[in-house]
């Protein structure tokens, strides 16, 4: 790591798939893995692209099962770029010599940079200087700059760039049983001198693909045409120490992008109009220097450089293209196959980062959610309840992607997959209207699609709860918590766990704001909404007295993870680290073993502690005073301590929630997990699964860390809040906001002081809250101010 640059030194082929994952390029439309041009797919290159929100779905036999599968399509590699002296073979780091390798990602630029030597005998040399970019002004662009130089002699070389067709969706070794062929129907063809294209649809979506390709360089250039690939070649002259350069450019369409009539006219066209390379790369510059304007981060040290990568992959997935796109956030962003690309809660830790950046791209995103909101109600009728249930994960078109099987690579068995059970992904999509709106402003959608969604989850929750005369209290039975590992009692025949506190606190929640929302709409649009849905008064007289008497279940003075977990036993977590060592995916060791993780009090990651993460100390104390129960600090920190020492961190998430949450409870630990959550991709902590895409949640999480959870920032009742962390291992850091029309907000936090830059415009005074006073800051104006101790 270098200060805008992340650098490989050598060639590692087990540790190609993880290279080609973190230097992957994108722009938000689409991206493609960081591997090398002249290498296919095999066990050590994988050079996917993706574009976002293009999914295919396939049925495909496993062991006597029909197994249905939706994937973000791994769509036509434009990489294609392989080299050989005339006469002689293909040159690869895998089948020639290698003197020297380095792959260099700058952060600053969205380049990547490629510098190879390759020995060809005799004291000759080839270097091989590469340079690629994903365009992030034009989303529909991509160019690859490659130099060759004779070291020690002259001669010819051959050179043949190509789009390739015959691709399948093959990233990750645990889906390789599934049917992965998701293109048909390619064709490729010559357009004029020097630029070639492929199209293709995908085989059940019907999704058309146009990609075309013009290369440049000071030799003739030769097309040729084959089934499913379409090649250019050349030969070059070389000459000692004189760089022969070839330039590679390619647009990329599909038939769900707008003001467009056909994805390969439409390709061909831009190609045709696209610059030269280095007029495509000062564009290319200017968009990603506004880029990081808009979401400029100062944190000092290894710490700083690590989330300057994070947010440049959060800026590659979910960059202001994504704002006219129909799309989700991707859990493993536009980088690989894990997950097939769905959509799952990591918008819960993606959102509240970017609204105080880019709101147009979180409410592009809440978009995503409102146009399925028909489909989750849908799901809703299908189990017997009113309301809307979003899917556990989600994908084209909102329905339940969730597979029925999954596949244990520990032990070979394939076991019922019971995660869509997972019902409070619906409170998250709620969780992030209201805060994008709280932070926004935005009463337009507030009051309109935010008041649509949350009114449906609301009254889904209030549905799925039932009345317990015992207990006196209502109760959400048959889900599953945040954690995974539990999806059952022990023994039982059934799947599914009653009064998850995190659910039942999310769903009082939801109940709450969803009243609170519905009772200040303006008159004319809740009579409207009214109308649209059967909503009257008596329903929201059950929401409040739904949202004041859940059940949440304690045992021995600490919140329980869900009713009967105190019941559980304890594992011998000594004993299994010392015959496992990681222990991190224990549910898969137990498994192996015969036996069940739902028999112990072990957790995955952060359940219960999520409340922690979402909630600010004295939101949560209010929540829990709300529902009947006193949570003070002692029991809460009692909480910390009882889920802190029984859990694997088995998610790149686990690590991210519990330093958030022992920042607050106990700060001296809370930099080691802040750390795991920073490092879980760059070292990749999870064993092999970064290579398979990374992980977007946790990356953005970090960012938000350093922007909300470490200064205590809140953004409600019109001003900001803050309430900042002691952080030895972070005592200065600074970031700027988007806020409520304000552009470039400074906040800069630096022993015991705060200093807040407005720039200049025609906007109304920002109100800074402190704990013991507020203060406002006016355009053009800026402020140092003492913390309290």
């Amino acid at each position: 790591m270098t200060g805008w640059t992340w650098e490989y030194d050598g060639y590692e082929p087990a540790q190609e798939r993880l290279r080609e994952s973190l230097c992957t390029l994108g722009n938000g439309y689409f991206a493609t893995r960081g591997a090398l041009p002249e290498c296919a797919a095999d066990d050590v290159h994988y050079p996917g692209t993706y574009v976002a929100g293009c999914y295919d779905r396939l049925t495909t036999d496993v062991t006597g099962r029909r197994v249905e599968n939706e994937d973000m399509v791994n769509v036509v590699n434009w990489l294609p770029l392989r080299f050989r002296p005339a006469g002689q073979q293909w040159l690869t780091p895998d089948t020639a010599d290698v003197l020297d390798h380095r792959l260099v990602l700058h952060l600053a630029s969205g380049l990547l940079e490629r510098r190879t030597r390759y020995a060809l005998g005799e004291d000759r040399v080839l270097a091989v200087r590469q340079q690629r970019l994903v365009h992030m002004a034009d989303p529909h662009l991509a160019a690859l700059r490659t130099e060759f130089t004779a070291e020690g002699f002259a001669g010819d070389l051959e050179v043949e760039a190509a789009l390739d067709g015959g691709v399948s969706n093959a990233g990750v070794a645990r889906y390789q049983d599934l049917d992965g062929r998701h293109l048909t129907r390619l064709h490729t063809g010559s357009a004029h001198p020097g630029t070639v294209w492929l199209r293709c649809r995908t085989r059940t979506s019907d999704i058309r693909i146009g990609m075309a390709s013009r290369l440049t360089a000071d030799a003739p250039v030769a097309d040729r045409h084959e089934a499913a690939r379409v090649a250019q070649r050349m030969l070059l002259r070389l000459l000692p120490g004189r760089p022969s350069t070839v330039d590679k450019t390619v647009a990329l369409h599909t038939s769900r992008d707008p003001a467009i009539s056909d994805p390969l006219d439409a390709a061909i066209d831009r190609v045709s109009a696209a610059p030269p390379y280095d007029e495509l790369l000062e564009g290319h510059l200017t968009a990603w220097d506004q880029l990081w304007r808009r979401a400029e981060l100062d944190v000092p040290g290894e710490a700083g450089q690590v989330l300057r990568l994070h947010l440049f992959h959060v800026l590659q997935t979910l960059s202001p293209h994504t704002a006219d796109l129909d799309v989700g956030v991707p859990a493993r962003g536009l980088h690989g196959e894990a997950y097939r690309g769905h959509v799952f809660w990591d918008e819960l830790f993606v959102l509240p980062y970017l609204v105080l950046h880019f709101p147009e791209v979180s409410r592009a995103l809440l978009r995503y959610r409102h146009r399925r909101l028909d489909r989750a109600c849908a799901a809703a009728r299908a189990v017997g309840r009113r309301g809307a249930m979003y899917p556990w994960q989600s994908g084209s078109d909102g329905r339940e992607e969730t597979q029925q099987f999954h596949l244990n690579p520990r032990s070979g068995h394939w076991l019922p997959d019971h995660s869509r059970l997972q019902r409070h992904v619906g409170s998250a999509v709620a969780y992030n209207v209201w805060r994008y709106c709280e932070a926004s402003g935005d009463a337009e959608f507030l009051h309109t699609k935010g008041a649509e969604m949350l009114l449906q989850i609301a009254r889904f929750w209030a549905d799925s709860a039932t009345w317990d005369e015992q207990l006196g209290r209502h109760r959400i039975r048959g889900v599953m918590g945040p954690d995974e590992y539990h999806d059952a009692y022990p023994g039982a025949r059934r799947p599914g766990l009653d009064d998850n506190a995190y659910t039942n606190v999310m769903a009082a929640w939801v109940l709450t704001r969803g009243s609170e929302v519905l009772r200040t709409l303006p008159e004319p649009r809740r009579r409207e909404l009214a109308e649209r849905t059967g909503l009257d008064d008596g329903e929201l007289e059950q929401w409040e007295d739904v949202s004041r008497t859940l059940h949440i279940p304690f045992h021995d003075g600490v919140i329980s993870q869900f009713e009967g977990y105190g019941d559980l036993a304890e594992l011998d977590w000594d004993g299994y680290r010392e015959r496992y060592g990681d222990i991190r995916r224990l549910d898969r060791i137990l498994e192996a073993e015969g036996d069940t993780v739902n028999r112990y009090k072990a957790s995955k990651q952060a359940d219960v502690l999520m409340l922690g993460y979402l909630f600010p100390p004295a939101e949560l104390r209010e929540l829990f005073d709300r529902l009947g129960h006193r949570l003070d600090d002692d029991s809460w920190r009692r909480t910390v301590d009882h889920y802190f020492r029984r859990t694997s961190h088995g998610s790149t998430l686990s690590g991210l929630v519990h330093g958030w949450v022992l920042a607050r409870a106990r700060w001296a630990e809370a930099w080691t997990y802040c750390q795991e959550a920073l490092l879980g991709d760059v070292a990749d902590l999870q064993g092999g699964t970064t290579g398979e895409g990374i992980h977007l949640g946790a990356m953005a999480g970090t960012l938000d860390l350093v922007q909300r959870g470490l200064p205590g920032l809140e953004t409600r009742a019109g001003a900001l809040w803050l309430d900042p962390v002691p952080l030895p291992e972070l005592s200065a850091y600074g970031f700027s906001l988007h806020y409520r029309g304000h552009w470039g907000v400074r906040l800069r936090l630096e022993r015991g002081r705060l200093e807040v830059t407005v720039p200049p415009s025609d906007r109304s005074p920002i109100e800074i809250r402190l704990p013991d006073r507020a203060v406002r800051v006016r355009p053009g104006e800026s402020r140092r101010l003492l913390l309290p101790d």
